[in-house]
């Protein structure tokens, strides 16, 4: 090779879909989509912004937010190493970009996440920047475009990556209650926390073609289920049968539908005085002792165990599960059924309950005790199906004035390819945002497994308690040694990197109090555990009922709005 043999490669462009060699500026004029076979090419943030905007119309929104490594993970390298290369590599501050712009001559507010900088995932700084988004958006009364590729949630900011899915919804709700049209357009990849969240819970959904999006990757479910995927699966054309996007648009007809819809819906816009947006509470220092102080019994330490033990614990096939406590602490429990719309998913199980002499509506992850009953219940992992029964018994809830009760305990979301094709995200994405508005009391317990989205479905709450020997995490330490690690035997290293403990998430302020469980563990005195659970239920439920609707949902709003960077960054500046 010559001296001129790297100049060279630069004009020249492989197709990743056909293998054509294709000259760079000729693609490049193409928008990155091969001429051969129509395969789109990943786009950059900023390529994407010069694509869609009108020229001249662009503002970017500031992105510089304070440094923070909020629970100083480390796996082969520190985080902030990782940050650091990132940033290098990219030249971007974090894995989003936002920006004020016109569309068509139409004003809007545009949050466009890049793969490249970490994979696309959501930590807290992105959910900060894209809830800052949305708050300008509402601010100037115009509609906010989510342009979406990621792989999901950042693992090295553990649960509190999780609560970004729940920070990112609320925004949402509170531009919809204000009649402004939120548009994510999918682009490839789609996965996570981001699909189970905003990329599905705006009013429209866009797909560009050779999208993916799922809440499972590919990889996991092969692994998890065994079987070949069919063809196309989770590919744009496939959602769009499946009824799980809008439409599915080339990349050269984009910016025109953009334009299109962001023109209907200015016509058709209501004009309605601003709605005033909450601001987020001032910063707590040790939110988690304050909590811990203000709760009967939150003083208690905890033994201080192994986090890896305490993941063993949590998995144990003799602790309580949610049927379980429904006849130990509950009283007069009628089981509702079904989704109405076709399916009842075994792994989520609720209804009508008393708690003392309060009516409530309970609902709950199912494992079960024996190897037939946890085949039987899916192993607690909910499919479409349970969400949207959970969904339907929050909703009554709300109607009724009746206080939702919420007992988490499953590894995660059904990972098969039956729930991605029924659009697992999606239900995953509109649980979350309904809990962020309903206007009755949610108190929730994390009793054994907290996996990821599909326990956040459950979890977004006025208070979250937690026993004390349960876990939450925004991935299986398993899977998070599996993708950061050499291999999957750095489980229980990968267990401790993630602060998935019930002390852990108390100091971080992701649990409000941890439930202590007899000397041993739950499962060794169910009936002490039920006792226990039924106090602090009570503890917890009983000043929730004074509490005016439209105050619970403002103040859970504000729970979750200081999820962002801010409180980040006040927590690393407290160390």
């Amino acid at each position: 090779m010559t001296a001129t043999a790297p100049r060279e490669e630069q004009l020249w462009s492989r197709c990743a879909g056909c293998a054509s060699l294709l000259y760079r500026k000729r693609l490049r004029r193409n928008l990155d989509v091969c001429p051969e076979c129509g395969e789109h090419a990943r786009l950059s943030a900023p390529e994407r912004l010069r694509q869609l905007v009108d020229p001249g119309s662009l503002g970017l929104m500031p992105d510089q937010l304070p440094e923070t490594d909020p629970i100083d993970f480390v796996d082969v390298l520190p985080y902030p190493h990782r940050l650091s290369a990132a940033r290098a590599s990219t030249g971007l501050s974090e894995a989003v970009v936002c920006a004020t712009a016109t569309i068509g001559g139409h004003p809007a507010v545009l949050a466009v996440m890049d793969f490249r900088f970490l994979g696309g995932s959501l930590g807290c700084a992105v959910g900060e920047l894209i809830t800052r988004a949305a708050e300008r958006a509402l601010d100037d009364r115009v509609p906010l475009i989510l342009i979406t590729a990621s792989g999901g949630a950042r693992m090295q900011e553990g649960a509190l990556s999780l609560m970004q899915m729940a920070t990112v919804s609320q925004a949402i709700a509170a531009l919809r209650e204000a009649g402004l049209l939120t548009v994510s357009v999918l682009t490839d990849p789609t996965y996570g926390g981001v699909a189970a969240s905003f990329a599905t819970n705006t009013d429209l959904v866009l797909a560009e073609s050779g999208a993916r999006m799922g809440f499972a990757g590919p990889r996991v479910i092969r692994q998890v289920t065994g079987r070949a995927l069919p063809e196309g699966f989770q590919s744009a054309d496939v959602l769009l049968r499946h009824g799980q996007v809008d439409m599915v648009v080339q990349r050269r007809s984009l910016r025109g539908r953009l334009a299109a819809l962001l023109a209907a819906t200015r016509a058709a816009r209501p004009t309605r005085p601003p709605v005033p947006r909450q601001e987020p509470a001032p910063r707590r220092e040790r939110l988690a002792d304050a909590a811990l102080a203000a709760t009967p019994g939150g003083g208690d330490t905890p033994a201080v165990r192994d986090a890896w033990d305490t993941v063993r614990l949590a998995r144990h096939p003799g602790r309580p599960t949610t049927l379980d406590y429904l006849d130990s602490v509950f009283d007069g429990f009628l089981e509702l059924h079904g989704d109405r719309l076709g399916g009842d998913c075994p792994a989520v199980v609720g209804g009508v309950a008393r708690l003392a002499d309060r009516h409530v509506m309970v609902i709950g992850h199912q494992k079960g005790h024996t190897t037939a009953e946890l085949v039987a219940r899916n192993f607690g992992m909910a499919s479409p199906a349970g969400h949207r029964k959970a969904l339907r018994l929050m909703r009554l809830a709300a109607r009724l004035g009746l206080p939702v009760i919420t007992l988490v305990d499953t590894p995660g979301a059904d990972p098969g390819v039956s729930a991605e094709e029924q659009g697992q995200a999606a239900a995953i994405a509109e649980n979350i945002l309904t809990l962020t508005v309903l206007p009755t009391p949610v108190l929730a317990v994390i009793t054994g497994e907290g996996g990821s989205g599909g326990a956040l479905a459950l979890a977004v709450a006025d208070r979250v308690l937690m026993l004390e020997n349960a876990v939450y995490s925004v991935i299986s330490p398993e899977g998070c040694a599996a993708i950061l690690w050499p291999d999957r035997s750095a489980a229980p290293q990968a267990a401790r990197a993630l602060r998935l403990t019930a002390p852990d998430l108390c100091r971080l302020g992701v649990v409000d109090e941890v439930v202590p469980e007899p000397s041993t563990a739950a499962h060794d005195d169910p009936a002490e555990t039920a006792h226990r659970l039924r106090a602090a239920l009570l503890n917890n439920l009983l000043p929730l009922l004074d509490v005016p609707p439209a105050m619970l949902v403002r103040l859970r709003r504000q729970r979750f709005r200081r999820f962002g960077m801010a409180r980040a960054g006040a927590r690393a500046g407290a160390r």
